[in-house]
């Protein structure tokens, strides 16, 4: 793996009576994040060949949002990856990390969120930039890590939706 990019879904709504925090949709604000984070993911010619998406409905529709800008990707739904902790996404992450060039892992917040913090603070990121990211994760936040051949990462950046233009 080269690059890795870590994100949390986009803007959720409320679940539908009788249904449970899994079915909650996107809002349609989310839905137009999930679409213009994809694009601006493509602008920078940051394409995953392999994306781990948690099983949740508003992770598997801000997939669906962002895809459209990929082509083909291998998509494995991860039902572990809802609400998983940090260790948990890491762990998925070396599980692939042989068979993909550039990974997404698509999952929620507390996990993800620390999973990015975690390697910031591995790769001996720069106080401002650890600062920044320890601040908050949005939804919709998409974290982009180098990976060099020893398995090292490197922050390479962070697109959050609110900056995008649509």
């Amino acid at each position: 793996m080269h690059r890795l990019i870590l994100m949390r879904h986009a803007k959720a709504g409320p679940a539908a009576a009788g249904r449970g925090d899994r079915d909650r949709p996107l809002s349609d604000e989310g839905r137009a994040d999930a679409v213009a984070v994809g694009r601006a993911l493509a602008a920078r010619d940051l394409r995953p060949d392999h994306a781990l998406v948690s099983d949740a409905r508003r992770t598997r529709e801000t997939w669906e949002g962002l895809s459209e800008s990929f082509g083909d990707v291998e998509l494995s739904l991860e039902a572990s990856a809802y609400d998983a902790p940090a260790e948990r996404l890491r762990s998925l992450v070396e599980d692939r990390e042989d068979a993909a060039g550039c990974l997404i892992v698509l999952a929620h917040n507390p996990g993800v969120h620390q999973l990015a913090v975690d390697y910031l603070i591995e790769g001996a990121a720069s106080p401002g930039v650890i600062d920044r990211l320890t601040a908050g994760f949005p939804p919709g936040a998409a974290a982009v890590f180098g990976v060099d051949v020893a398995g090292r990462r490197t922050f390479e950046g962070l697109l959050l939706p609110d900056e995008l233009s649509r």
